[in-house]
């Protein structure tokens, strides 16, 4: 039995810096058994990652990464084992991307006008070309010598009320739930921590979430210290969803956690695997929910 599947990685077809089969190869020597390719918006890099990771004798969770605008902030929902080829969810995840296309030349336009000359192209020139993210541009000037590092450039350009903002317009909480779970997927609430939400904000968020038919917390993330880990495994437990677990991987550069080294789920969890064909096991029992 495979204790800890990876479910939340990145390839060049979103802001990863490894292509997929790259990523699988590296996925298989650093010993994952099981990886969910998640890009964002888009699962153009499934494909690739398929034929490689059969080649490997890995096994592929067919995800995705959806931007969601709620309640004035973006959130993420990582969507499992889905259908790629479900005509709703590529139509969805087309609007996003057309957005993002659009949102990447804003963020040209507005660092444009704070004196960074290029900074679409050279952006463009860190990605695939067809999807360019905030990360590229933070790429890019990393490289320029305009900050230090990635977090840096985010501070001092990307965020709320810096030169390159742009405040995103999303899918809904009910749309993107809907997409994955149409495709025959699981929907998954991205590591929860990284929105810095009040107890009240996240339930609110989480109830909402599970009434259009949201199943998962991620409860292990790159993103999240161990005690921030065992706490959304107490979460998940209580208010009855099941347990995720991903290293948000991007690459050997910026690795959060880096693959193969994810911790295990706090014990009281069900994992989200625990039905899934080769990797079930017997749930834990889950507490009655709180309010």
């Amino acid at each position: 039995m495979i204790q800890s599947p990876d479910l939340h990685s990145h390839s060049t077809a979103s802001d990863g810096t490894l292509a997929p089969e790259a990523l699988m190869k590296r996925a298989s020597a650093c010993g994952v058994g099981v990886i969910a390719l998640t890009d964002h918006d888009t699962t153009e890099g499934l494909a690739e990652a398929r034929t490689a990771a059969d080649a490997l004798g890995l096994r592929l969770i067919p995800g995705v990464e959806i931007s969601v605008t709620w309640g004035g902030r973006t959130v993420h929902m990582v969507g499992l084992n889905l259908d790629p080829s479900n005509a709703e969810l590529q139509t969805g995840l087309s609007r996003l991307l057309a957005y993002r296309a659009w949102r990447a030349e804003e963020i040209g336009r507005r660092l444009a006008k704070h004196g960074i000359a290029d900074a679409y192209q050279g952006a463009k020139a860190f990605s695939n070309g067809r999807l360019i993210g905030r990360t590229h541009f933070a790429r890019f000037l990393v490289a320029q010598g305009r900050a230090v590092d990635l977090r840096d450039v985010f501070n001092r350009y990307l965020v709320n009320g810096k030169p390159g903002h742009v405040s995103g317009e999303w899918a809904t909480l009910e749309e993107a739930t809907r997409w994955i779970t149409g495709a025959g997927g699981q929907a998954v609430i991205a590591h929860p921590a990284r929105y810095k939400l009040t107890r009240t904000r996240l339930l609110k968020l989480l109830g909402e979430f599970r009434e259009c038919g949201g199943v998962g917390l991620e409860v292990v993330s790159g993103s999240h210290s161990r005690d921030e880990v065992f706490n959304y495994g107490c979460l998940a437990r209580d208010i009855r969803m099941l347990a995720s677990a991903g290293s948000d991987y991007h690459g050997p550069e910026n690795p959060r956690i880096d693959l193969g080294r994810l911790p295990a789920l706090p014990p009281a969890c069900t994992p989200i695997w625990h039905d899934w064909p080769e990797l079930g096991e017997a749930p834990s029992p889950c507490r009655v929910a709180v309010g």
